[in-house]
This record gives structure tokens, C-alpha cells and sequence, in this order.
């Protein structure tokens, strides 16, 4: 690490949790010189609010509250201004009557007011109030946008107050978002990791014939981009999707001037289906997103649904928008260092003391619980051992594992330490679950009891004891039980269709078109994965995918386990456990030695929409199934398990494996 960083850290260390003081300006000297003392002001004009605390100005539409223009660092506006007002800075929604069809609605406000305005601080608001009259049109939710200037703070935050009153018409809401669309002449830089970074295509090579679509809209074979660096690779905006809990920081850096654009996330609370949901970040346009619900990568399972008669509110955010600068001749990727030192100043500050609506509920309104999670598994130790690394969440509640679909409330996790210590801070009142699982054993925990969290309460759970599904011994087992596929063999892509961000790269299974591979791997038959001779490395193809046969034609596939048995109890029950990381529109059958039989063992049945074989997203939604086989079933000596997908209508159907293992009939203590 530099020293400038080194200075950068310990300037924000000391002032950390005062979200208004002390941003890191990049063109200044990086000690903790004070910075500009400028209060903030608020220019109310006849279409335009202008916020402005002397080093950023962001004006606004009214009363519609769209973001048109951010002033920064001497560039006039840091958004799009070839694009309508309308189509810079803005919060939007999917969403249908139930039963209707989805519409895509850009948040207008019909009325504006001062919520907050004085030196330190402007919160100003656009709201739009539904009644009978606008039913079809709009959907029927209050909304109030919000957005928020502090002194000294090279930045805006904005959140927004969505509410439905039990006397209004049901709906469903697939997604919605803040969006905003930054100059392509000055923003062609993108991070949102540090091992995902690099210089993107313009929005004008997706198309012009300069682009070819390829087997969905998202992604596009660059034929003939502006920057011909980049031909013949693959765009995708789905490749640069991230799971929550990794998904704080993400944006863009302009090299001339150097100046960086941030969306920075503080908190998951708000946003749906837990830790390892995956949203998108940014992508080509320039675009960044900060996603608060969405269905992608679970489907119609994570789109929430209202009843008439239904109460809910939410509030979505806040989430902080971050701009940088460097001075010439230092290294623009410094910017995005700087802006994951800010993100952390964020997470620390959460939740903020600033935002004025009683809606969102400050530190000392919310409540902490604390314990420590226990593994108990006597086919592994007589003893409880400790859980660490055991991801602990308070959601809505629900049965085991229900939290990753859960989209309409709040949901509050954290991470046990090396002990098995946890402690879950400012949680929203409310009543909750307390759910876990744990990277290396299989299922998911869920806390009989309801916990009811009032202000200012500290909840000692003291020790939780997660009892992993487990019948009988260990006879084998293929992967690792981490709700993921990435330790198959995820195989090189077609060098038709790469995006060279991701060769040699640790996330292999983000580039385009994976699952035809798996056709050209096994062109005369399907996988055959022999125990204690194969390595799940590299024999056990990441995704049952289906088999291409000619053009739009395809054909299910069945994948067998070959194993040696010394000994069989004929009057026992086997268990075989199958962890699905995945499932799109499929079925997994399950036959023991007869692969003809009419019947099969077990069958899930169609299941899954997640579609994360299409969406480079190597897990979706988490299933666990548990197949009895009988000891008749088996012989002494090989035998064969067949795992069949039949469903084949489509190239993207079929399963990711988290880990499969097969137990042997119950044994004395």
C-alpha cells in the first residue's frame, strides 16, 4: 500500500462516522486539511431545484425530481447531455396489475417541497400520491424521492418512501432501481472490483452495425467498435452482476480530467433476497444502477405481490453517489481506491443520523442482537464445534431458507468470526427470524422462536445450535457446500465469444455462451463421474445443461455417478443429498441402476427460473433435496446413479450442482 493511501486511511479513521466532513478531494493534499466551508444552498427556480455546497451542484426537474445535471470539478455536467432530462438521473419501476401486463414507469413527481434547508444541510422532496382515477395508469403507491446535500461532502444521497394503503388494488413489483447515465465522451473507464475494471465499449458498439446480437438482447459480439482493441469481444452488462453482501461500491473514472462516479451502497437492509442475491452494477452506457429489488437470478419467486387490502411501506436507500478527482500527472486509478476508503466511511456511518423522515429509523430507535452459532454433527465430532464463517441474518418470518426470496421487508446479516461469534447491530423494530447456514455443510438453520426487536434493545441469544441434515456415515460426495458451482469445471470459452476481462480471471464462469461448450466437451455422450477416480475439478462440468442436436434443437441430458459399494445393507435407507446452486426451468430425476425404468426414484418436478446459466451468475436460488434409495436398490460391487434433465426447450434449461453425498444407512452412537 502507498503512503497516499496510507494518509488517505488514517485521515478517514479519524473521522470516521461524521459523514459531512473531511471528503477526500484527490487534487488536494491527502492530509486532514480542512476542506471547503461553503454552507449548502438551495436555488428554487421555476423548473429546476439547484443544490449546491461549493464543490457539487446537482439541479433537479421539478416538481419530477429527475437528476438532469451534476456539476463537478469543472465539468458542467458529469450526466448525458445528448440524452432528454428525462433519461440522466432518475428512479424507475417494473411493475403489473395482478394478472396484467408489466409496465415500465420513470418516477415523475407531481409536487416538490423543503424538507430540510439551512447551512449544513438541504433535504428536499418529490413526491407522487396515487388515488382511484390514476389506477391502470400508475402504480398505486405513494412515492417520495429524496435527496440530500451536506456541507463539505463531494456528493449527494438520495432515498425514496414507497407506501400502499389497504384500501387501494393489488400489484405486482418486479424491479426498481436509481439509474444514472453518465458522458460517454468522458467516462469509458468502468470498476466494480478490484479485479473488475477495465475500459468498456461505447453504447454506440452495440448496434449500428457495429454489433451482432447474440442469443438474448444483452449480449452483443462486438464486430467493428470505435475502439478496434476491443473486436470480436462479448458485452454483456449480466457479466458484471454482484452478490449483495460484495455489491457496496461501483462506478466510473473519467481520465480527462480525472474524475471518478460512484454509487455507493452502506447497508443491504433494504434490499431483497439477502447476502448472496445477485444485482447488476454497471454497465455499458455509461450506466450505473443501484438495484433495491429485482428478479434477477430467482425469478417470479423474488417479485413480491399485494394483495388489495394490503398495508406495506419500505424505504428504499439511502445510498450515497461519490465524486472524486485526481490532478494531473497522479494515477487515475487512485480514484477508485479513494472511493472504497469513502464506501467504508459509509458503511461505518450506517445508519446515517441525517435523513429527516421518520420513516427511517435512527441508531439509538433500532435494536442489536448478539450469540454465537454452534455445528452439531456426530458423524463429525461427539461435540458441538464451532461455526465459523457462518453467515446469521435476521428476516421476515418464514421457513428455513425463505429469506432468499424474501422482497418486501427488511432483512439485517452479518458474518460469525472465527469463534462462532456473531452480532447483528441496528436492526429495524419488527419481528423477525434468525436464520444461518454455513460455508461447508449442506441446509439452512432457522430459529424456532420469533425475535421481536424494539428500540434500543440488545438481544443476548447466547448459544444457537445448527443441526446440518445428516442420516448415516459419508460413503462419498462430489464438490464443496458453498451454495456455488464455481469449484466444477467451468471451461474455457469459445474464442468466438470472449471478453478478455475474465481469461485467467477467478470468476472463469462470467463469459458468454458457457453452455454450448458442453455439447463440443461430450459430442458422443453425456458425463460419466466415476468416485474415487474423477476430480470434481475438472470432470464434473459446471451446469446439466441440455445437448445441442441441430439448429433450435435440443435434447435432455443424463449424467451418471459410478460407484464401488463393498458391502450393501438391504434392509437399510440410503440418503442421497443433491444441492442445487441453480435451476432453470427444470427437472431433476433420479434413478438407481436402471436408467430405462419408467418411474423414476425421485423427481423434483419442473422447477427453477433463475436463469443464472444465461446470466453468468454461477448460483441462483439454493435448493436442497433428499432422496431415500432403499438398500435393494444396490448391489455389491458398481453401481449407478442417473441423474436425468429431460426439459429441453430451450438452450438455457437446466441445473448448477452446489454438492451431492451419499449416506449410508443410519449407524449405533
Amino acid at each position: 500500500m502507498t503512503s497516499t493511501l496510507r494518509r488517505i486511511i488514517d485521515c478517514f479513521s479519524d473521522c470516521k462516522g461524521n459523514a459531512r466532513q473531511d471528503m477526500l478531494n484527490m487534487n488536494q493534499d491527502t492530509n486532514c486539511a480542512p476542506m471547503l466551508t461553503q454552507g449548502v444552498r438551495l436555488h428554487i427556480q421555476d423548473r429546476y431545484v439547484v443544490m449546491d455546497n461549493g464543490i457539487v451542484q446537482v439541479s433537479l426537474s421539478k416538481p419530477g425530481g429527475i437528476v438532469t445535471g451534476i456539476r463537478y470539478n469543472g465539468i458542467d455536467n458529469l450526466l448525458e447531455v445528448r440524452n432528454k432530462e428525462t433519461n440522466r438521473g432518475y428512479w424507475d419501476l417494473h411493475w403489473n396489475e395482478i394478472g396484467g401486463k408489466g409496465i415500465f414507469d420513470v418516477i415523475q413527481g407531481t409536487s416538490f417541497r423543503v424538507i430540510v434547508e439551512n447551512e449544513e444541510q438541504v433535504e428536499i422532496s418529490f413526491t407522487r400520491t396515487w388515488n382511484h382515477s390514476l389506477e391502470g395508469k400508475y402504480i398505486p403507491l405513494n412515492i417520495d424521492k429524496r435527496f440530500i446535500m451536506l456541507r463539505g461532502s463531494s456528493g449527494f444521497y438520495s432515498y425514496a418512501i414507497y407506501e400502499h394503503f389497504r384500501e387501494w388494488p393489488g400489484f405486482e413489483l418486479g424491479e426498481t432501481r436509481i439509474t444514472f447515465k453518465l458522458r460517454k465522451d468522458k467516462f469509458q473507464y468502468m470498476a466494480v472490483a478490484d479485479n473488475r475494471q477495465r475500459y468498456m465499449p461505447f453504447p454506440d458498439d452495440r448496434s449500428n452495425g457495429r454489433g451482432v446480437p447474440l442469443a438474448y438482447p444483452e449480449a452483443v459480439l462486438l464486430v467493428n467498435p470505435l475502439d478496434q482493441r476491443l473486436t470480436g469481444e462479448v458485452d454483456d452488462k449480466y457479466q458484471y452482476s454482484c452478490e449483495n453482501k460484495d455489491l457496496r461500491v461501483h462506478g466510473w473514472i473519467c481520465f480527462d480530467p480525472p474524475v471518478g462516479f460512484w454509487q455507493i451502497t452502506p447497508s443491504d437492509e433494504f434490499r431483497s433476497g439477502g447476502p448472496l442475491k445477485q444485482n447488476l452494477s454497471s454497465h455499458v452506457g455509461p450506466t450505473t444502477l443501484a438495484m433495491f429489488l429485482s428478479s434477477h437470478y430467482a425469478g417470479k419467486y423474488m417479485v413480491p405481490q399485494f394483495e388489495a387490502g394490503e398495508p406495506w411501506k419500505k424505504v428504499f436507500g439511502p445510498i450515497f453517489m461519490y465524486f472524486n478527482s485526481a490532478a494531473y500527472g497522479n494515477d487515475p486509478l487512485l480514484l477508485w481506491e479513494d472511493a472504497k476508503i469513502k464506501m467504508m466511511v459509509e458503511v461505518q456511518s450506517w445508519p446515517y443520523s441525517f435523513p429527516a423522515s421518520e420513516d427511517f429509523p435512527k441508531s439509538e430507535q433500532r435494536g442489536n442482537a448478539n450469540g454465537r452459532i454452534l455445528l452439531q454433527d456426530r458423524y463429525i465430532s461427539n461435540d458441538c464445534v464451532i461455526a465459523s464463517g457462518a453467515y446469521v441474518g435476521l428476516a421476515p418470518p418464514g421457513d428455513a431458507g425463505s429469506w432468499q426470496m424474501e422482497s418486501k421487508n427488511y432483512q439485517f446479516w452479518t458474518q460469525a468470526n472465527e469463534n462462532g461469534f456473531f452480532s447483528i447491530r441496528n436492526i429495524r423494530p419488527g419481528d423477525y427470524n434468525l436464520y444461518a447456514w454455513v460455508p461447508g455443510f449442506i441446509g439452512d438453520y432457522r430459529h424456532e422462536a420469533v425475535i421481536t426487536i424494539i428500540s434500543g434493545c440488545n438481544i443476548e441469544m447466547g448459544d444457537v445450535i445448527y443441526e446440518p441434515p445428516r442420516d448415516g456415515p459419508t460413503l462419498w460426495e462430489i464438490g464443496i457446500p458453498d451454495r456455488s458451482a464455481a469449484e466444477f469445471n467451468v471451461p474455457d470459452p469459445d474464442p468466438k465469444y470472449i471478453n478478455r476481462l475474465f481469461v485467467n480471471h477467478t470468476d472463469r464462469f462470467r463469459q458468454y455462451g458457457l453452455w454450448e461448450r458442453y455439447t463440443e466437451l461430450y459430442p458422443e455422450g453425456d458425463l460419466v463421474y466415476k468416485i474415487g477416480v474423477s476430480d470434481y475439478r475438472k470432470d464434473w462440468f459446471f451446469a446439466q445443461v441440455v445437448r445441442k442436436i441441430g439448429d433450435n434443437a435440443y435434447q435432455g441430458t443424463t449424467w451418471k455417478i459410478k460407484f464401488e459399494l463393498d458391502n450393501v445393507d438391504r434392509n437399510g435407507i440410503y440418503k442421497l443429498r443433491v444441492a442445487l446452486a441453480s435451476a432453470t426451468l427444470a427437472e431433476l430425476q433420479v434413478r438407481v441402476n436402471d436408467p430405462n425404468s419408467n418411474r423414476p426414484l425421485f423427481t423434483t418436478g419442473l422447477i427453477g427460473r433463475d436463469n443464472a446459466i444465461a446470466r453468468h451468475g454461477i448460483h441462483g436460488i439454493y435448493k436442497l433435496y433428499n432422496v431415500d434409495i432403499p438398500g435393494t436398490r444396490f448391489v455389491k460391487g458398481e453401481n449407478t446413479i442417473f441423474l436425468k434433465q429431460p426439459r429441453c426447450n430451450s438452450p438455457f434449461q437446466g441445473f448448477m450442482y452446489d454438492y451431492i453425498r451419499l449416506e449410508g444407512p443410519p449407524t449405533p452412537c
